[in-house]
């Protein structure tokens, strides 16, 4: 059908068949799993089409008559199939393909255990953008157990860690809340009060069938993705029944608890081919923990000289020193995650040219967690006397602290356990529908989709006292404050009532999203397949907090740590060290049974981070996918996106008390609001030059946008007196824009394998930053003179360039049993820069990096695989880079270099049962921070190994 794209346009409405007919069908494997990525052509026309994640294709426009189809797979035979197009019909047929053996040197070579490589590869061979793709069976040979895991073995990718499990996202050295994360292309909302970070370590990989990251986007697709898009595709309904089962257990060498594990995947179609179903359940019980020491560095000490000035005010004398700890925490975590998932997709056929699917998961994690806490604290220079310190060669080597100890818990009940109890969940609810009209395809989905963060009763008691400690620096990375008398860190009655306190959190995101696409065959060139697509999309978003705090005076009940049950935290195998002895603390039990419920409600401790944000992102986009040649292909386009944002918050203003004028300390509360709106025009072009047919050239040119962070939109303030510091919000604040250029060259190996290389550049305008400066007036009342003041703000610009190469596949060309082993490597290098970053002086700091941008990272694994065994060891690695700027260089906070080393192995018991064992973090590998060179630990915090093994069923039937 060749016509031009005017004609096209207006034939639209009245779309009919004329002598030519459809063919849509379904591929699979030799167990009846769905095949993506597959390459289907008609040579005698030439058409062809790929085959999407649920292995299905369509060819549109088929004159009338006999052909024949084939089917090309990377690691499978190559496939012909005879099909007959009647006019006005769409006829349907159902593929099965097999894997293939090569013979080598008169050898026969089997590719064991390469099925889900060749799916991931296939598929991104195949996509005109610049994609990574991986499949359920890749994530199964690596041992991870949720999503943020899985992705991090992907090039360009590096993940934050909580509780030494993968949770934010980093892609191509672009901080999480820039990357976009969707759920079979549904926008994931985020339980994060503070920012737009999707927590992937709340979804269980055992629940997701593949992962595709695309690093150069589409006009199809949301913009707001500066670093790549995450779409996360669960499990379809298979071509014939399907069970599978996982069974395990495990223990964590830092608490020597159990892990509990289990899965269940229930599948089938009807007889008539009409209705499919799968369900999924997963389940694990983790019970673990962390030791942590953090710190505090400071290069100014001043102390009270005992001197009145003629106002009778204490004179302070400052003395100069090199940089030190003037706060030190010990912190011991104890730690229950209990992950539920559940999903359940179903698709149904009307006809050969109409289907609706309905796709489902509800994820719900409980973490309990108690927290023991000695803080030591150097005093304020007016309560310090001469006598009180020791400096030696410029190094404060002993002086006085206030020391806290701290209990963290919760509720005595069944759920909490008295523990604080934070139940995280996120549901998605999806009902689209595939339809044929003609020679028109349209596809729509409508979307319900929720993620909530709520924290009931987090209690809190401490304890405080006062003493003189030695500050050993000696050993930077590991920065240690004990008493000067023992004796005084461990006197019970010395450490007396501080606060106690009952916290209350919520947090809420829905997101309501409805699209529509359509996409119609042309040949603008005469070159064969080609299509325009267009669609428009509404992403409708309501994200509130609200929280509350109170304060109980128990202070006459238990005056001192003597007067209440205690528990000693001392724990000689501290992974930090055995010199970190943490003591004794207020027992949990006993926190947990304390009524709390007549505290005071203290507004200035929660009210300006309460807000309530609508966001309406109303979206239309064209494009056009052609062949130029038999080996060039463009995809060109645009999309326009407006974005309509109104947010609600309070606003907190502090009156000093005034004796002399009767005015007594208050804070005076303020409702506030604000209205933004933008639109952004986005195009981009992607081309693909196949070489060959194994070896494919791309060039991206793109344009993404971020949008910033609610609550730093929000005109609110928040005085926070314990800290000396003030947050306040921008409702000035742009979005972030940026201009992409990709290039990239893939070559795919026969014997199931790719070797590659890229470059990349982002030219990002209007980033965002914290800027820290010092209140030098009375705008925030006089005690806040001197305070730090938080505020977010607009950069002027910073590029990215980079580098990645990757390589992987079997070493089929070594004799013997040595080619059954796998290589999986890649590198990816960032360069970074930003400008228009201020000191708090007001000068223009021009020796940063863009925050988060890792210099190198890198994965590698090496597997081998034979009939019955396989194993795999595993590596991860990301450099270290700038986390938080503060406020000059001194003060930046870094987050530190990590390498995992991860191995697991399975064992083929018979075709359906395995067995397997997985250990993680072998390195014992710390989070890490750092404030300003890397010498000096802010904080670093220990997970240990862990150990799950296990049992693994699967049943196929066609």
């Amino acid at each position: 059908m060749k016509n031009n794209l005017s004609l096209t346009l207006l034939l639209l409405p009245f779309l009919i068949w004329s002598q030519v007919g459809n063919i849509q069908g379904a591929i699979s494997d030799e167990n009846g799993l769905y095949l993506p990525g597959a390459n289907v052509i008609i040579a005698a026309l030439p058409k062809g089409a790929i085959s999407n994640f649920d292995g299905r294709f369509t060819l549109v426009d088929i004159p009338e008559g006999s052909y024949t189809l084939k089917i090309s797979y990377l690691g499978y035979s190559d496939m012909e199939r005879e099909v007959i197009v009647k006019s006005n019909e769409t006829t349907e047929i159902s593929l099965f393909i097999e894997p293939k053996s090569m013979e080598l040197d008169g050898v026969e070579v089997s590719a064991y255990g390469l099925g889900g490589q060749s799916k991931a590869l296939n598929t991104q061979k195949n996509n005109l953008n610049i994609t990574n793709v991986v499949s359920t069976d890749q994530i199964g040979k690596f041992p991870d157990a949720n999503i943020g895991d899985a992705v991090k073995r992907i090039p360009g990718i590096t993940m934050q860690v909580d509780q030494g499990e993968a949770r934010n996202i980093i892609v191509r050295g672009l901080s999480p809340q820039l990357n976009s994360v969707t759920l079979n292309g549904s926008r994931i909302p985020s339980a994060e009060g503070d920012n737009r970070n999707v927590q992937m370590d709340l979804i269980p990989a055992d629940m997701i069938q593949t992962i595709e990251v695309s690093k150069a986007v589409t006009p199809d697709m949301d913009a707001d993705a500066l670093g790549g898009s995450i779409n996360l595709i669960t499990r379809t309904s298979p071509q014939g029944f399907r069970l599978s089962a996982t069974l395990g257990s495990g223990i964590n060498f830092i608490t020597d608890k159990p892990i509990l594990n289990g899965s269940i995947l229930l599948g089938d179609r009807s007889k008539n081919d009409k209705f499919g179903w799968m369900v999924s359940v997963s389940g694990n019980d983790n019970d673990f923990g962390s030791d942590n020491v953090e710190a505090e560095w400071t290069d100014e000490f001043e102390f009270n000289t005992g001197i009145q000035d003629a106002d009778g005010e204490d004179i302070l004398e400052g003395v100069a020193v090199n940089p030190y700890t003037n706060v030190n925490e010990q912190r011991s975590y104890l730690v229950q995650r209990i992950r539920r998932s559940f999903s359940a997709n179903m698709d149904y056929k009307l006809d050969a040219n109409n289907t609706i699917f309905l796709k489902t998961m509800y994820n719900w994690r409980d973490d309990r967690e108690n927290r023991y806490v000695l803080a030591q604290e150097l005093l304020d220079a007016e309560d310090i006397a001469e006598g009180d310190f020791t400096i030696i060669d410029g190094n404060p080597t002993r002086f006085p602290v206030e020391a806290v100890r701290e209990t963290k818990g919760g509720l005595d009940d069944k759920r909490s356990k008295n523990r604080r109890l934070e139940d995280q969940r996120m549901q998605n609810y999806s009902l689209g529908g595939n339809h044929l009209i003609g020679t028109l395809k349209m596809d729509w989905m409508t979307s319900y989709a929720k993620a909530s963060e709520e924290r009931l009763n987090e209690r809190y008691a401490v304890f405080a006292s006062e003493y003189i400690v030695n500050n050993n620096n000696s050993d930077s990375e590991f920065p240690l404050m004990t008493a000067e008398n023992n004796s005084d860190a461990n006197n019970l009655e010395g450490f007396e009532y501080d606060e106690f306190t009952n916290e209350n959190q919520y947090t809420e995101e829905e997101d309501i999203n409805i699209f529509v696409n359509f996409e119609l065959p042309v040949d603008f060139f005469g070159s064969g397949d080609g299509f325009i697509k267009f669609g428009a999309r509404g992403r409708f978003k309501n994200k509130f907090r609200d929280n509350d705090f109170f304060e109980v005076d128990l202070e006459d009940t238990f005056p001192t740590l003597a007067a209440v049950p205690i528990t000693d935290e001392t724990d000689g195998n501290f992974l930090a060290g055995s010199q970190y002895q943490a003591g004794i603390f207020p027992n949990e039990v006993w926190l947990g049974q304390l009524d709390l419920s007549n505290g005071e409600l203290l507004q200035d401790e929660f009210l300006a981070e309460n807000y309530d944000v609508t966001e309406n992102v109303w979206a239309g986009y064209a494009m056009f996918n052609q062949k130029i040649t038999n080996k060039l292909s463009i995809l060109a386009g645009v999309r326009l996106e407006n974005t309509q944002l109104d947010s609600d918050g309070f606003s907190l203003t502090f009156i000093e008390e005034d004796e002399d004028n009767g005015i007594e300390e208050e804070i005076v509360v303020e409702e506030v609001s604000d209205e933004n709106s933008y639109t952004n025009i986005l195009p981009g072009i992607h081309l693909k030059y196949d070489i060959s047919d194994r070896t494919i050239f791309r060039f991206a040119w793109t344009n993404t946008l971020a949008r910033p962070n609610y609550v730093d939109l929000i005109p609110r303030v928040e005085i926070i007196n314990e800290d000396d510091e003030i947050v306040i919000g921008n409702s000035e604040l742009k979005a972030t824009t940026a201009t992409n250029f990709d290039v990239m060259a893939e070559h795919y190996f026969e014997s199931v394998g790719l070797i590659s290389g890229g470059l990349f550049y982002k030219d990002i305008e209007d980033f965002t930053f914290t800027s820290i400066t010092e209140v030098m007036d009375n705008s925030f009342g006089t005690d806040a003179v001197g305070y730090d003041l938080f505020q977010p703000l607009n950069g002027d610009n910073a590029t990215i360039f980079g580098a990645e190469i990757a390589f992987q596949r079997q070493l089929d060309f070594l004799p013997g049993f040595a080619r059954n082993f796998s290589l999986y490597l890649n590198y990816t290098y960032l360069t970074s820069s930003a400008d228009g970053i201020t000191n708090e002086d007001g000068d223009v700091r021009n020796d940063i990096d863009l925050p988060n941008t890792a210099p190198n990272m890198f994965n590698g694994s090496l597997g081998y695989a034979d009939r019955k065994f396989r194993t795999r060891l595993s590596v991860n690695f990301s450099d270290s880079y700038v986390d938080e700027i503060g406020g000059n260089n001194f003060e930046d906070r870094f987050y530190d270099t990590q390498l995992f080393l991860d191995f697991n192995a399975s064992y083929q018991i018979n075709s359906s049962l395995s067995v397997y064992a997985d250990l993680n973090n072998i390195t014992n590998q710390p989070l890490r921070y750092y404030q300003g060179i890397k010498e000096r630990t802010q904080q670093v915090e220990f997970y240990g190994q862990r150990l799950t093994f296990g049992l693994k069923y699967d049943l196929f039937k066609k």
